[in-house]
Order: C-alpha cells, then sequence, then structure tokens
C-alpha cells in the first residue's frame, strides 16, 4: 500500500507565491513519476507539472515560467513552486504517483487534494 499527502495551499492575492508539497511514503519499489493535477469547479482535472525518471519535466502551457516542479529522491516527495499567481490557478491540486514495481508494472496513487485559491 502507498500513502500520498500533500500540503501547502491556501489563500493568496493574485501575483503571491505558494509552495505545494507531496509524500510519498509505503510500500515502493521505484517511483517512475511524480506530478501535479488541478481541478477547478465545473472543469475536468489537469495535468499541471510531472517528473519522470527524476529528470525529465513537463509543464502545461499556462504554468510555463510560473511553476517548477522538483523532486527530492531520497525522501520520495515532490514540490511544486509557484509563482505569479493568477486567479485562474484557483483549483484543488492533486498529487499522483507512479510506481514501478520490480515487473515492469506500473501504479498510480493519488493523495487527497488541497486548495489553492487565488484572490485578493
Amino acid at each position: 500500500q502507498v500513502q500520498v499527502v500533500e500540503s501547502g495551499g491556501g489563500l493568496v492575492q493574485p501575483g503571491g507565491s505558494l509552495r505545494l508539497s507531496c509524500a510519498a511514503s509505503g510500500s515502493i519499489f521505484n517511483i517512475y513519476a511524480m506530478g501535479w493535477y488541478r481541478q477547478a469547479p465545473g472543469k475536468q482535472r489537469e495535468l499541471v507539472a510531472s517528473i519522470t525518471n527524476g529528470i525529465i519535466t513537463n509543464y502545461t502551457s499556462s504554468v510555463k515560467g510560473r511553476f517548477t516542479i522538483s523532486r527530492d529522491n531520497a525522501k520520495s516527495t515532490v514540490s511544486l513552486q509557484m509563482n505569479s499567481l493568477k486567479p485562474e490557478d484557483t483549483a484543488v491540486y492533486y498529487c499522483k504517483i507512479t510506481t514501478s514495481a520490480m515487473s515492469g508494472r506500473r501504479s498510480d496513487y493519488w493523495g487527497q487534494g488541497t486548495q489553492v485559491t487565488v484572490s485578493s
């Protein structure tokens, strides 16, 4: 069993910054990828940023240059530094961990979500 716990959400004014953190624990052979998704009211969940094999990063276009994803391999944690926040960044942010077993099989685990609200 794998547990995924997020922290760091909150209320921030436009132009401000927040840092989200996510920690994975439990029976993990290898972490293949870690990522952040978000879901705004009435919208589908979308990928915000991901990091694969510890080095390959991917960002949705709307956050490029403002958000930075980073991973601490030793601690099985992933962070999302969010700068220059905009009201349209308001959403529930979810962390997803993709593990790979010795057999190569991959499994996804989600956190419970953390609310980010950007408002004056």
